[in-house]
């Protein structure tokens, strides 16, 4: 058998501090909060850094900075705004390896995702949105909309400085200042981020950084001088916010859970289709809230399909993070994985037949298999909850009015796949599906200029494109 040689990437191009405070009004300021959170390598299990912890007086500082650079920077032309996020847009791509390098050591992702996929879609948010700040006039929201004020953020951890992205470029482009909350387990490119406003000689108090865990988070959102929420994580997370926010002038989005059906019908380019579901859902560990963890395949090639699919399953590689050979990096955090499994087992429990190809495991770090479940019923937990994990649930249709039933019978509805060579039922099936986003023979498919959101318990609101603007405006 072919073996591939170790193409370990270079950690030494990371200078990673053993301890960071807080991104406040420009500079790094020590916490009120005496405490303090270590982030851990997810492949080994390594302290990579100690993380201050902010608390409600922190927060307030944070926000009264923002509130205090929102005047000047508002009232900048949109022109010299686009100037900063063009040179933060610049300074991202020529930092890309040193960042692409620190996002799989904090957060346990392939290399290869972190540098081909996140980093080069990071640098474009921002070259897109700056190209929108002089223009917001004729974004069709008016022929004067005006920025909100300060906007509270709060990302999650499958992708740090992505998601860091998709909040703060179209904020800034609006005229608004920042306040962004990392997730408690990948803070450390977010904090880079902060070097990064530093460079680009941003104006102190547009983006203040603050790191934490839940209650930093609470403290953020519910604190009485922020304008804007804009929330990406869980759907339980999401409803405590929209409760707490429910009677207030403050605008929110949110952007939050999925389980995503991925349709495959009988003329569908099977070895495509096959490449499509891998992609789908044992991209980032499964680590994606439009991943497609439920498999939709037309009972015909249903047994054409699973064979391909396991065949290919056996040729990827489980491993070193920053091996570029990796195909599926470490689970986040000892939580998620134990999540995983419990949903895993109580498949099994459940009745549905498990299958993961030979795959060793390292002896250090958090690791869980490709894992496929096929006779799952609609009924199962897997095939209802989010597992967030490379786990695939497989459930067959007949016809495309019963695959459609079962794709939307889920309170999610962010995104879905459909693959056929035949256009008109390709328009026939998204045009019934519920879901924010409709991926036609791909999937897992970005870009800056495209709307990205979902309906039901996936949330409401829009990131990306002209519409991810919208939030950002008082209309």
């Amino acid at each position: 058998m072919f073996e591939y040689a170790p193409a370990p990437e270079s950690r030494d191009i990371v200078d990673i501090r053993p301890s960071y405070g807080l991104f406040i009004n420009g500079e790094w300021v020590e916490p009120q909060s005496e405490a303090r959170h270590k982030t851990v390598n997810p492949a080994t299990e390594e302290v990579l850094a100690e993380v201050a912890w902010a608390g409600e007086a922190d927060v307030d500082r944070a926000v009264q900075a923002a509130a205090k650079a929102f005047p000047v920077w508002s009232a900048m032309p949109g022109a010299e705004r686009a100037k900063y996020l063009f040179r933060i847009a610049r300074l991202i791509q020529e930092r890309a390896r040193e960042l692409a390098v620190l996002e799989t050591l904090d957060n346990g992702k392939p290399i290869r995702e972190s540098r081909d996929v996140d980093l080069p879609l990071v640098a474009a948010h921002f070259f897109y949105y700056a190209g929108w700040a002089d223009k917001l006039a004729y974004a069709g929201f008016g022929p004067d909309p005006r920025p909100l004020g300060v906007a509270g953020q709060v990302i999650p951890w499958n992708f740090p400085l992505l998601m860091l992205a998709w909040k703060i470029a179209p904020a800034l482009a609006c005229g608004n200042t920042v306040v962004l909350k990392p997730a408690e387990t990948t803070p450390l490119t977010a904090l880079a981020f902060a070097d990064i406003c530093r460079q680009a000689d941003l104006p102190p108090g547009v983006v203040n950084i603050v790191t934490g865990a839940g209650e930093t988070g609470a403290a953020l959102v519910n604190h009485p001088g922020v304008d804007k929420v804009a929330f990406t994580g869980s759907t339980e997370v999401g409803r405590l916010i929209a409760r707490s926010l429910a009677g207030t002038r403050k605008k929110l989005t949110l952007e939050l859970g999925g389980k995503a059906a991925n349709i495959v019908f009988e003329d569908a380019p099977l070895d495509q289709a096959v490449e499509g579901v891998v992609n789908g859902i044992f991209f980032n560990q499964g680590h994606v809230c439009c991943a497609g963890s439920r498999l939709l395949v037309q009972e015909s090639i249903a047994a054409d399909l699973l064979e391909a699919l396991k065949r290919r399953l056996g040729t990827m590689r489980l491993g070193d993070p920053l091996d570029k050979n990796t195909d599926i990096g470490a689970i986040n955090s000892a939580e998620q994985l134990a999540k995983i499994r419990e949903l895993s087992e109580a498949g099994e429990a459940e009745g549905a037949e498990r299958w993961s190809p030979a795959c060793p495991i390292p002896d250090r770090g958090y690791w869980f298999p490709p894992t496929v479940f096929t006779g799952v019923a609609q009924s199962h937990r897997i095939a209802r909850e989010e597992i967030f994990g490379p786990v695939l649930s497989v459930l067959t249709f007949r016809t495309p009015a019963e695959a459609v039933e079962k794709a939307n019978n889920t309170p999610y509805g962010l995104s879905a796949g459909v693959w056929t060579e035949k256009g008109s039922l390709m328009l026939w099936t998204a045009s019934r599906l519920r879901a924010g986003v409709v991926w036609s023979n791909t999937f897992n498919r970005f870009d800056p200029t495209s709307p990205f959101g979902g309906y039901k318990e996936s949330g409401y609101g829009r990131e990306g494109g002209r519409h991810g603007l919208e939030g950002y405006l008082a209309l």
